[in-house]
């Protein structure tokens, strides 16, 4: 198990490639999933293509709070873990369930009631905010089952259960394209549904995986889902998660809102543009797969060593991955390179949208390795010994000072084409290098955050 580590190079990557692999394969059935519905949608219509795009950017969204949420939960858990604490890590879940639930709430309720006001924030298209407003609609009755497992996966795969992660992952994702086949083509004798019959697939399959979380639950000996756990009182936990996971979770929503911003901008230069840029999302995912379970792998072994108190160790751990992330940046750009072809072969869409996606599809050869590597240093290197409050400041300015502004002042003010503007937006990541660098080689980010005397006192 990881909390058996030695400081050998053999052990280290024998280590990260049983963490790595099942966290692929994650990544590669979550992509593969966004590939079945848009490749499935594409036979519908650009229309529900665009549509979906624009309306899964709230999805986007609120896996990122579940994603800062979680890291929250996992970079202490995995130090506690490296503790053999595990009466901490039952309260750390009860608090991140806790926050989960109340966002997903919120969020759902909105949905469910005004999805119309959240299309038009995308765009003007009355065709595509109906569609978009059909799908959230149903979407937002999910959430709240998505908030919880996501959170009890995150937990999971911080103490290296990650095959059992990855295991309840495919259940659902082999679901989810079973369901979508028989909702957008009617098969079984199921009506046709398109867009629509996306959003029931999701919803069906997320109330599935939650039913199986429950059942592996029940079946662990150490990790239980358990709504009770969020009664467990901590004042020491409850600020450690607080000061780790706001700034976390303030960085991954505020990455993720200005990138949906990106839809924002290139929603309103029409609808080519969008349905080009919703297959580009789809195959730089693919590419990007093996940097970004690097990244999770790296975050669960780094934080286990540093809870362990052996800091210099884990220096050596995170020059090693940056090694590894780098190697997988270039060749996750080959592999987009290498399927442009055949994207470019089967795709359905308009001339101009078929122009868009070319070149983007070229772009997103270099722009994985930026994003590869700030991945693995912000989201992984840093936030493993609880250095959060970096990526918050560094991804903000990054993204709102410079990104978003720049492409809108592109695209509506210079009025430059669409692919400038694209090509101007896929600055942000290399831009931010230097300061990534500099923070990385200072090496304060290596810290034990785990305390003693947890539950001496009752939080309020």
């Amino acid at each position: 198990m990881i909390n058996t580590l030695s400081a050998g190079k053999d052990n280290f990557y024998r280590q990260m490639l049983k963490l790595t692999i099942p966290i692929i394969i994650q990544n590669l059935l979550s992509a593969a999933v966004n590939s079945a519905d848009v490749i499935m949608l594409n036979y519908v219509g650009q229309s529900a293509i665009s549509a979906v795009s624009l309306a899964a950017n709230y999805s986007n969204i609120l896996f990122m709070v579940y994603y800062g949420l979680g890291t929250g939960a996992s970079l202490l858990c995995a130090q506690y873990f490296g503790k053999n604490n595990m009466q901490a890590i039952h309260a750390i879940e009860g608090i991140a369930l806790r926050f989960s639930i109340i966002i997903s709430g919120i969020v759902a309720l909105i949905a469910f009631t005004a999805p119309q006001l959240m299309m038009k924030i995308f765009t003007s298209d009355q065709e595509l905010i109906s569609i978009g407003s059909s799908y959230l609609r149903i979407m937002g009755i999910t959430y709240l089952c998505w908030g919880i497992t996501e959170i009890y996966l995150a937990i999971l795969r911080s103490i290296g259960r990650v095959t059992i992660s990855m295991a309840l992952n495919m259940l659902a994702f082999i679901l989810n394209i079973i369901l979508n086949a028989t909702f957008i083509f009617g098969l079984f004798g199921a009506p046709k549904l398109g867009a629509t019959g996306v959003a029931i697939a999701t919803a069906a399959s997320r109330l599935i995986e939650l039913a199986a979380c429950v059942i592996v639950s029940f079946l662990s000996k150490d990790v239980k889902l358990n709504l009770t756990f969020m009664f467990i009182r901590s004042k020491v936990l409850f600020g450690d998660f607080v000061r780790l996971s706001l700034p976390a979770l303030g960085n991954d929503v505020s990455w993720s809102v200005a990138f949906s911003m990106y839809s924002v901008i290139l929603g309103h230069l029409g609808t080519d543009a969008v349905a080009a840029n919703s297959l580009v999302t789809v195959v730089r995912n693919i590419g990007s797969v093996f940097c970004f379970a690097i990244a999770s792998a790296g975050t669960i072994l780094l934080g286990n060593v540093m809870g362990k108190g052996d800091l210099e160790k884990s220096k050596v751990y995170a020059s090693r991955m940056l090694k590894m992330t780098i190697i997988a940046g270039a060749i996750g750009g080959v592999i987009v390179f290498a399927i442009t072809p055949l994207v470019l072969r089967f795709a359905s869409l308009s001339d101009g949208a078929m122009h868009y996606l070319k070149y983007m599809l070229l772009i997103n050869t270099y722009y994985i390795m930026g994003s590869a590597v700030n991945t693995a240093l912000i989201a992984g290197v840093f936030r493993a010994g609880g250095d959060t409050k970096f990526g918050l400041i560094c991804d903000t300015i990054d993204m709102w000072v410079y990104a978003v502004p720049l492409g809108f002042f592109a695209a509506f003010v210079l009025k430059l084409p669409v692919l400038w503007v694209y090509f101007l937006l896929c600055t942000d990541e290399f831009v931010k290098w230097p300061w990534v660098f500099h923070h990385y080689r200072q090496g304060k980010w290596a810290q034990n955050i785990t305390r003693e005397d947890l539950f001496e006192q009752k939080a309020s």
